[in-house]
């Protein structure tokens, strides 16, 4: 399993069980892990995208 789904899954469960809880920080949190996860994901994808040029030059 990829961090940036770590981190996103993460920052789900921990932003319901603020919501649920009332617990405004770590809802907060929650949703700042779904963030960190997706900008993750992003340079996930640049570095395939990257390494699959890179192997079609050769």
């Amino acid at each position: 399993m990829r961090k940036s789904a770590m981190d996103k899954g993460k920052g789900k469960v921990k932003e319901t069980v603020g919501k649920a809880t009332g617990n405004e920080r770590m809802e907060a949190e929650g949703q700042a892990d779904q963030v960190k996860g997706k900008i993750r994901e992003i340079g996930e994808k640049a570095r395939e995208r990257a390494r699959k040029t890179r192997d079609d030059l050769k």
